[in-house]
């Protein structure tokens, strides 16, 4: 009788960097190349610096007192560019593909929920950071937001409803997708476990924030660090998990939304 024998093929072991497969953080199986990130910095590069170059263009073409009194204007126009080169790259890079890259519906658990909840968490959460010395004297912001109803209309707007796209396409959409497919490894904390390129888009996410040192105290400038960190790994997990940009968008627009609406409240009270 003859008999064969089956040969089993062993199951791939995880490699841990950091930590193990019991312990409550570990890294594993990481492989991280430099070219991948600096590439992922480039593409961050092209979204952001003609951005801020159009930003730049009407600011001056404005004038000093109109830019003060329409601040906005300017937002819209350097947010609408960086929205525009993000599709472009993502439709150059998935040869119109864009679902692959987050612009789909979620693939099961969307995450909505977590992000109403976390967002306005994180709403009250920026406010007492940036506005603390305001709050505790009880005076406006410092931003002193005119508080006629198309100044309030145009910033919720922008605030609440256009920043989330125009910011989590490029950074969640386009960077983390990118270097997603061009890296491997594994970060753990507890029973949450998210792609290691999550982990740095978030941190690239708090360094697009630096230049709060330059402006503010720097007590707030580094709570403004922590909390967009933070912030960049609930973005980054969500997209990660849901296979979508949905749940980013909305917990950043209610983030942003909330904190502009209490803004106003302090304004309105305390003016």
């Amino acid at each position: 009788m003859n008999t064969r024998t089956q040969k089993v093929a062993p199951s791939s072991a995880v490699t841990y960097i950091i930590g193990s497969e019991t312990s409550a953080f570990a890294i594993s199986d990481l492989q991280l190349r430099v070219c991948p990130i600096l590439a992922t910095i480039g593409l961050g590069l092209l979204v952001v610096l003609p951005s801020g170059y159009v930003s730049f263009l009407f600011t001056k073409g404005m004038g000093l007192r109109r830019t003060n009194d329409m601040p906005w204007i300017a937002l819209f126009a350097n947010h609408t560019v960086m929205l525009v080169i993000a599709l472009a790259l993502i439709a150059w890079l998935t040869r119109g593909r864009l679902s692959e890259y987050g612009l789909r519906w979620p693939k099961q658990k969307s995450y909505v929920l977590p992000a109403l909840a976390w967002g306005a968490f994180f709403g009250l959460l920026m406010t007492v950071v940036d506005y603390l010395p305001q709050i505790l004297k009880h005076l406006p912001p410092p931003e002193n937001l005119p508080l006629a109803p198309g100044s309030v209309a145009v910033w919720l707007f922008f605030e609440g409803i256009f920043v989330g796209p125009t910011e989590e396409i490029p950074f969640r959409g386009l960077l983390q997708t990118f270097l997603m497919q061009r890296s491997s490894g594994r970060v753990r904390l507890w029973n949450y476990e998210m792609h290691v390129a999550g982990v740095i888009l978030a941190i690239l996410f708090a360094i697009a924030h630096l230049t709060s040192f330059w402006t503010e105290n720097f007590w707030i400038a580094l709570g403004q660090q922590i909390y967009a960190f933070a912030l960049g790994i609930l973005y980054a997990y969500w997209r990660e998990q849901s296979g979508s940009l949905l749940a980013p968008i909305i917990g950043h627009n209610v983030s942003d939304g909330v904190e502009y609406v209490l803004m106003f409240i302090m304004t309105w009270v305390w003016r």
